[in-house]
């Protein structure tokens, strides 16, 4: 049985740990709120892009003057955007979104398509690396208030192997913020675009001005930029929540054991206590003997 000096040394090292989950709780609840309306207020926007962009791959068009990010053709390579954070202390959610990208991968390979991966944070490349898959490209240490600007180089790797021919399809994993306490991983396709399913009666062509060549030219590259922007906000949110409410967990789970602990002093010093008392009493007997 542990000595009371040795449980009081054990209180205190919880008391310090239970001190530090407790700043990093607040510390990612401050985070939280800022990166949740960042990711809000942004999807409406992604979401109306991809509902436009989807109803413009389902119009008629010519093939020869279709953009190249819109044209399907046969998948023999797929690439992979894997969104994950670049420290942990986030519960299960970066095994969870690991997870969803490796069964993705063997899904693919089963059908013998081979895979490539563009890592956004640390963990995903790390899980990457271990795997030894395919690393198109790296990125690390993304702002907490992430711009456009700092996801363009890796939407640019994607549209430039599109375009090239490098990859026939292009998808997107990331933990999608549903709220603070759930976190989904999701996979979804960002190229090519999915078409839209469109009554006949709508599919009448657009009017380009000043013609679709330039305006796809615009529009298209801008669009993946954003879906990619917009879900490495999402990817903010859900890690700031998920290390708040795991760092909050923590913290009361420190602070139960320095209960239990404190219980078990007060035993041992009680169960100390009674055997000296027993020895004095036997010793002074044994002398009036």
């Amino acid at each position: 049985m542990a000595s009371v000096r040795q449980i009081r040394r054990r209180i205190r090292s919880v008391e310090n740990t239970a001190k530090i989950t407790n700043a990093m709780s607040m510390i990612a609840a401050s985070k939280m709120r800022r990166a949740q309306d960042m990711a809000l207020s942004t999807r409406p926007y992604a979401e109306h892009m991809r509902a436009l962009l989807a109803d413009l791959a389902a119009q008629p068009q010519d093939e020869d003057q279709m953009h190249p990010l819109l044209r399907r053709r046969e998948i023999k390579k797929v690439q992979l955007i894997v969104i994950t954070p670049d420290r942990g202390l986030t519960g299960g959610l970066n095994i969870n979104v690991n997870r969803r990208a490796g069964q993705f991968i063997v899904e693919e390979k089963k059908n013998d398509i081979p895979s490539s991966v563009v890592a956004i944070g640390r963990k995903g490349r790390d899980f990457m690396a271990r795997t030894n898959q395919d690393l198109r490209g790296v990125f690390l240490n993304m702002d907490d208030r992430p711009t456009l600007a700092d996801t363009t180089p890796a939407s640019r790797i994607v549209i430039d192997d599109y375009t090239n021919g490098e990859t026939d399809a292009v998808y997107i994993a990331y933990a999608q913020f549903i709220s603070t306490t759930v976190q989904k991983p999701v996979i979804e396709p960002l190229l090519p675009v999915v078409p839209a399913e469109l009554d006949p009666r709508k599919a009448v062509g657009y009017i380009y001005e000043p013609n679709n060549a330039e305006v796809l030219s615009a529009l298209l590259p801008r669009f993946v930029e954003m879906q990619i922007y917009h879900a490495v906000l999402e990817a903010q949110a859900s890690e700031q929540s998920a290390r708040m409410v795991a760092m909050r967990s923590a913290t009361d789970n420190a602070n139960a054991m320095v209960d239990d602990l404190t219980l078990e002093m007060n035993k041992v010093r009680q169960d100390t206590i009674t055997k000296e008392l027993l020895d004095i009493v036997g010793g002074a007997a044994a002398v009036s003997g």
